[in-house]
Formats: C-alpha cells, structure tokens, sequence
C-alpha cells in the first residue's frame, strides 16, 4: 500500500516547545545541529493533557524525519527537507488504523487498570495471559475487576506491588514526581543519557547505498520486539523500504495492538527454547542490517545472544534495544509498560491533580511508548550513516523510563488548549488497506520527507503468516 501525502500547514521556524523536544531528542542521537533547520512544523491543536504530548510527538517524529534526510544526503549530497504536521502526529500516537465494517480487539484486558489499595494507587497491567495469571494468583481471586478491586484494597500498595513481580507479573505503584526523583530506580534513570550510544572501534561495512525515493530500499531489519515501542520503531523503518522481519514465539499474540504496528512487515515464528529454532535466529541475525529488541534487557543473553555476540556473529549490525525501566539500578530487568511507567514516575500523580481527580490520570495516547519508537527509529538511521561513512557498527539503548523524563508540564490552563480536531476522511490514505482482520483505511503520515514518501509495502497481516527467512534478492522491497 503507497501512502505519499501528508497533511499540510503553516511552516513553523520559530523555538516552539516541539522545536526543544527536537533538539533536545537530535542532540541525544549525536547528530549535528545544522540538521535541524531542515525540519518545519505545521498544523494546529494539542492533545489534552497536563503535559505536552503533542510537542513530543510532533518533535520525535521530526528526529525520525531529519535522520532519514542526513542519511539521503550522505549519499547524495542533498538534504532533503522535512515536514511534521502536529494534528497528524498526534494522531498517529493513538491510532492510524480505521477498520472498515469490522472492529478492532479491545486494548486493556478486563482486569487491567488502576486500583486502590489500602494506603495508595496502584495499576495491574494483565494484557497477557501469563501477566494475569500473575496478579490473579497472587489476589486469589476471581477474574472480574469488582473482584479484583475488592482483593487490592486490602493490600498495601509496595507489598502488592512486590508480590506480583515477585510471581513474574507487571504492577507499579502510583509515585508523584517528587518521589520518584527520590526513589533509587528514579535517581538511577536520572543519571543515564537519553540513548547509550556505543560505536565499534572496528572496521565493519557492507556494500550498500541509499535510495533516493526508497531510503532503505535493501536494508534488512530483524524485529525482535512487542508492545508497543519497538514495533512503532520498525513499522517506520518499512515505511522507508526496509525489509523488516518480525519474529515471535508460537502462540503469542497481541490481538489490540498488532493490526497497528504490523503494515509493512512480515511476521514469522521461532521457538527460541528449540536448538534448530535458535540456530536460525542466529542466522537471521548474521544476514541483517538492524536488529531492534524489546524484550526485558537479560532476555538475549539468556539466549546466550547477547550484546558481544550479536556482535561477534555480525561486525556490521546496527543494534537497537529498549528497556523499561533504565539499563542501571535494581529494576533493570523489571517488566514495564507505558502505562507503568506513568504510574512509577510520577505522570499519572500529576494529571490526577491537574485534572483535579480523585484516580490517577494517564496521558491521553502511550506517548512514552511512541515517542521512544520514533527514538529507536531515528538510532537505526544514524547508525546506518555512521556504519556508510565511518565504517563501523553502532549499538543503541533505550528505556521507557528515561524518554518520560522527557516530557514537560504544561503550564497554561487546560482551558486555553485548542484540541486536537477528529479525523475526517480527508484525513485517510486513498486505498484500502487489506488487512488480515478486514479491509482498513489508514491515516496519512504525519511527516513528509522530499522526494522519499512514507509507503508501506505489505498491508497488516496476522503474526506468522510469513516463513522465517530473508527475501531473496530479486524479492527485495
């Protein structure tokens, strides 16, 4: 499916707050301020919210667009020019699929949400079947949130918490921002950068060149991720004509998210606890150009694939990995999502009081989740700049908990927001996306980069419906 326009707007050159967010985002990949002045910003409105998720949007998927153009003009010499609409970015944050005569799996598992337990808040996240047998066995209770509200309230909040992570299970306590700037995982997120970034010291190439309408036309990235960063991050890196190939185990399905995150994939299956099914991963790996991993940061290496032997099997791999919580710190390998992280640090604290609410309040779209994809996205670039120019290989590290550090107050009064309008079907690409669930439309891209359009090969299809292999060279995108 080719999607080749884009919302237009008034060009904005002046340092508004998504301007920042750029600079600030750019900065932490290591490229050059000269860049930056070849993003412009158009279109009007916010989402409501007590922080400013728009201007993250807006400014991540900038990074994103500016880091597609420097690779174009390592090539060609030319910069390309790069245009974000706000409206379109926004979103883009929550959804660009719109089903058409069918309708998309609900998002949160029935018992997923926040709960209030006998001294404060608290979110049991349940959207997997292992994460809800998780909480469930640790309440002993039934599976309904009437019940499961019941058994929270007589727990204390920490205790809970640590129960449920203790049972492998996903929970976080409601902190405000004040005390997870105190709290040791907080003050050890504090003390990271934005993105680790590590460049090999060795020669590391691979014969390849930069196609002008299609960027990554002959690029290879092997998607090791889920919910909801990673996927963000590849499904742009299609976008620009990689051959992304999504890999996950039998069994696993995401049935709210994947009609999302999936255009312009192929997704195939491994059982990674079989010898043969490793094997071929580790073959995968050799044949890529990126690798993108979401997985909790010790999962790889349990695997006996971590970070020194992803890059022993390839000299030249781009790697790019998330964690939830920081890559320092006791909670380094703890299971975390978006809507954790806004409970941990302080996020939804905030928004209850803006909001003058009497139950934690969340950001109106998983912008930590978006916003770090686009991050991951515009990493992968830089590398496959540096690794054309510089010959070297580049790893990459991000946390869900350091990009929420990111986001800023709003300080004007809720009132004097001007929303963010609806989409209309002017909004909407031309063709119908034929997706594995039924025909979709989806929403134009919020960036345009000249002369190299957004445009997704393959429509949303179910996870593995594709062999877990590369295309053959005369199949390329």
């Amino acid at each position: 499916m080719r999607v080749d326009k884009v919302s237009q707007g008034t060009v904005i050159k002046d340092e508004n707050p998504a301007s920042g967010h750029l600079r600030e985002l750019w900065t932490a990949l290591g490229g050059a301020s000269r860049f930056l002045d070849a993003c412009g910003f158009g279109g009007s409105g916010d989402l409501i919210s007590a922080f400013r998720v728009t201007d993250l949007a807006t400014a991540a998927i900038g990074a994103a667009g500016i880091a597609a153009a420097e690779l174009l003009q390592a090539s060609t010499g030319s910069l390309p020019a790069v245009h974000v609409d706000r409206r379109m970015a926004s979103l883009w944050f929550g959804t660009s699929l719109r089903p058409l005569g069918w309708t998309m799996p609900p998002q949160w598992d029935p018992i997923a949400g926040n709960y209030r337990a006998r001294d404060r808040w608290i979110r049991l996240h349940t959207n997997a079947p292992h994460h809800r047998q998780a909480a469930l066995s640790v309440l002993d209770c039934a599976a309904d949130a009437k019940s499961v509200a019941h058994a929270v309230s007589r727990w204390e909040a920490h205790a809970l918490e640590d129960a449920v992570v203790a049972r492998g299970g996903c929970a976080a306590v409601m902190y405000s921002r004040r005390e997870w700037a105190e709290h040791p995982q907080g003050q050890a997120v504090a003390s990271e950068p934005l993105l680790h970034v590590h460049t090999e010291r060795r020669v590391a190439t691979r014969e390849w060149q930069p196609s002008r309408e299609r960027p990554l036309r002959g690029i290879r990235v092997l998607d090791l991720t889920r919910i909801l960063a990673g996927p963000v991050a590849t499904r742009f890196l299609a976008g620009l004509g990689a051959e992304v190939l999504r890999i996950d185990p039998y069994g696993w399905e995401e049935p709210g998210t994947v009609p999302e995150v999936v255009l312009g994939k192929r997704c195939a299956r491994l059982n990674l606890k079989d010898a043969a099914d490793l094997d071929t991963l580790r073959q995968l790996l050799r044949g890529a150009d990126i690798v993108v991993h979401g997985y909790r940061s010790d999962a790889l290496a349990r695997l006996g694939l971590d970070a020194a032997e992803r890059r022993g099997l390839n000299p030249a791999l781009i790697d790019v990995s998330l964690d939830a919580y920081g890559w320092s710190g006791a909670w380094r390998c703890r299971r975390g999502f978006d809507s954790l992280i806004q409970m941990s640090t302080g996020i939804a604290e905030a928004g209850m009081r803006a909001m003058r609410s009497d139950e934690p309040v969340s950001l109106p779209v998983q912008a930590i989740d978006h916003a770090t994809g686009y991050l991951m996205a515009a990493a992968a670039l830089r590398g496959l700049t540096k690794r054309m120019t510089q010959g070297a290989g580049t790893e990459f590290r991000a946390s869900l908990a350091r990009t929420a550090a990111v986001l800023q107050v709003r300080p004007e009064r809720m009132s004097e927001v001007l929303e963010i309008a609806a989409d209309t079907p002017r909004d909407r690409a031309g063709d119908v996306e034929q997706t594995s669930w039924g025909p979709a439309a989806r929403l134009l891209p919020p960036l345009a980069i000249e002369g190299a359009p957004l445009a997704w090969r393959y429509p949303a299809r179910a996870l593995g419906e594709y062999e877990p292999e590369w295309l053959s060279s005369n199949e390329e995108l």
